[in-house]
């Protein structure tokens, strides 16, 4: 007999409040809309690096059990993650679990299966646009569902790794209508950066190495051509990593260094009234998605990205924003360009913010959550 439970989803996660991330902003943004969905069952969420002590908003909440496995070590913890989970499993607790890593699915699929429980696998980005291992391809295989961001990882993820389409729904990411808004310049910020009478361009990325497919240094290659048109220009970069001296030295052997600013780490709570300081936000970058861009469009900010990756999502296929190929410094001049100009719908600020929260609000989350665990 099926227990009362059995309506229950069960959630597992590496991590979610114990570091800061994109896929961590991301789930969170899942499971409140998850919490906001009055038609969702209660669910119990299991997170391996976690610990009881990490600041988490959802705690509160009367639709969530956490279970917390961070304060062992890395096998105890998964050990003990994976006997707690067991037992649950047994007494049919679950109607979904939904892994929440590519690295927890050798440990979900074969309970999913052996218990007959539908398994659900959170995709983001290029974790899958490669071949996996093989037993993670064969739990992507086996899995009932599959969620991801956007229709360029589905698609990648397909080809890579041998999947059905029809196995895969839309989970978009959104942003916070309320918290991203436009607004005047803050003249502290202006001062500090030293960005009276300029036309801003602003990216915000990690300026790693191994990361440089952000497009930071296509657009500094772009400068010299945007100057032209525009020689008030500065280009703000929001971020901090290894790769900024090279950026830098890059800037200063073009003969821009003077029209580069790095603003090195900004906190999650500053980056609005950073996206204020921007005429144009600029990201030629091969994203999964790109939270980034609806950021600045809620913020009223016209946006260029590159014209092969997931972008294509957040920019609805060049509708609401300026898609050009990621790494031809000559291509975002130009749009730069136009986009300075100001002559285009996309340029409208008002038209552009309405435009993203249509599409991607927490309320178009819920919606998209609807039915997708319910079976």
């Amino acid at each position: 007999m099926v227990s009362d439970h059995s309506q229950r989803v069960g959630f597992v996660f590496l991590s979610i409040f114990s570091i800061e991330g994109g896929i961590q902003s991301y789930v969170k943004d899942v499971l409140a809309a998850y919490a906001a969905q009055p038609t969702s069952p209660p669910a119990d969420i299991y997170i391996l690096r976690d610990q009881l002590a990490d600041p988490n908003p959802l705690a509160a909440n009367d639709k969530f059990t956490f279970y917390y496995f961070g304060s062992y070590s890395a096998n105890i913890g998964r050990l003990k993650l994976a006997w707690r989970l067991l037992q649950n499993m047994r007494r049919r607790q679950y109607s979904r679990i939904v892994c929440g890593h590519m690295l927890l699915t050798p440990l979900l699929n074969p309970l999913c299966q052996w218990f007959g429980t539908a398994l659900t696998v959170m995709t983001y980005g290029k974790e899958v646009w490669q071949a996996v291992p093989p037993r993670q391809q064969k739990a992507l295989q086996q899995a009932d569902t599959i969620w991801t961001i956007s229709r360029y990882s589905r698609d990648l993820a397909c080809k890579a790794n041998n999947l059905n389409p029809d196995k895969f729904h839309m989970l978009p990411c959104v942003v916070d209508g309320n918290t991203f808004t436009p607004g005047p310049a803050k003249p502290a910020l202006v001062d500090q950066y030293g960005l009276h009478h300029h036309q801003v361009l602003m990216t915000v990325a990690r300026l790693w190495s191994g990361d440089i497919y952000k497009g930071v240094d296509v657009t500094i290659r772009a400068l010299p051509q945007i100057l032209q048109s525009f020689p008030q220009v500065k280009y703000l970069v929001v971020g901090r990593g290894d790769d900024q001296p090279r950026l830098a030295q890059m800037a200063q052997d073009l003969g821009v260094g003077d029209s580069v600013i790095f603003a090195g780490f900004v906190a999650d709570d500053e980056l609005v009234d950073h996206y204020r300081l921007a005429d144009v936000y600029v990201m030629p970058s091969k994203e999964g998605f790109g939270i980034v861009y609806l950021e600045a469009m809620a913020c009223g900010v016209p946006t260029l990205s590159g014209d092969d990756d997931g972008s294509a999502d957040p920019l609805q296929d060049g509708k609401v924003g300026w898609r050009v190929p990621h790494r031809d410094p000559e291509a975002v001049a130009h749009a730069c360009i136009e986009i300075l100009k100001g002559q285009d719908q996309r340029c409208d600020g008002a038209w552009l913010r309405q435009q993203t929260l249509e599409n991607f609000s927490p309320l178009s989350l819920q919606k998209a959550l609807k039915d997708l665990v319910i079976s």
